[in-house]
């Protein structure tokens, strides 16, 4: 493989990973927790975007399952959020790890 070769296949897999980050960007996924009575959004960039709690869920008399099921569905979210990003990252590397890349 030619050093010409070599430098257009690092500049097209540089645009490849910018589109992918850009999409990423405008990406969502969704955890819940408690049969979908909690529900975190969390972005591709693994932000959480929003956080809703049916009111079936709130019992003052037991606040800590409430905290229980909110964790659950945000690292739920965040992990969505996560295998997004491998996916779609791992598609432009072929499956390597780059250090520093992700």
């Amino acid at each position: 493989m030619s050093m010409g070769n070599l430098q257009k296949m690092a500049m097209q897999m540089q645009q490849d990973m910018a589109r992918a980050q850009r999409e990423l960007e405008t990406a969502t996924v969704e955890g819940t927790a408690g049969g979908g009575v909690v529900k975190a959004v969390v972005s591709g960039k693994r932000e959480i975007m929003s956080l809703t709690i049916d009111p079936s869920a709130v019992d003052p008399e037991d606040v800590e399952m409430l905290q229980d099921l909110v964790l659950s569905a945000v690292n739920e979210g965040l992990k969505a959020a996560q295998a997004l990003e491998e996916q779609k990252m791992g598609a432009i590397t072929a499956g390597l790890r780059v250090p520093g890349l992700f």
